[in-house]
């Protein structure tokens, strides 16, 4: 499986996870001892691909760098890998702990050493 342990660094570290969009399947994961992973990555891969649908339709080129839900207590990043588009990267951080910025620099620099071919 891919490392992505280095975004447990991150501050309201809730969980992370791994997934391709084209299956929605889970093919690495951190944390989320209360949080269902699973269900989340499936989940999320309908958001990722409703966001591309819509684009399409919209005509606007290029390609996804994140998506953020923000929700009462949590936030959820999605980033999508530059080096595959179809895998994108899963983090849930809670939001009175977490820093938004800083998450998403963490989540750059553990997306630039995801090796995918040891999946």
């Amino acid at each position: 499986m891919a490392d992505i342990s280095g975004l447990k660094e991150i501050d309201g570290f809730v969980g992370a996870c791994l997934v391709d969009s084209d299956s929605g399947l889970v093919l690495g994961k951190e944390g989320g001892k209360d949080f269902d992973l699973d269900t989340a990555a499936a989940g999320n891969t309908e958001v990722v691909r409703a966001k591309r649908k819509t684009m399409t339709a919209l005509g606007i080129n290029g390609g996804i760098e994140d998506i953020l839900i923000t929700l009462d207590d949590q936030y959820h990043l999605i980033r999508l890998l530059k080096s595959n588009e179809a895998i994108f990267l899963y983090v849930v951080l809670d939001k009175a702990r977490g820093n938004l910025g800083m998450a998403r620099m963490v989540t750059k620099k553990v997306e630039q050493g995801v090796d995918l071919s040891a999946l």
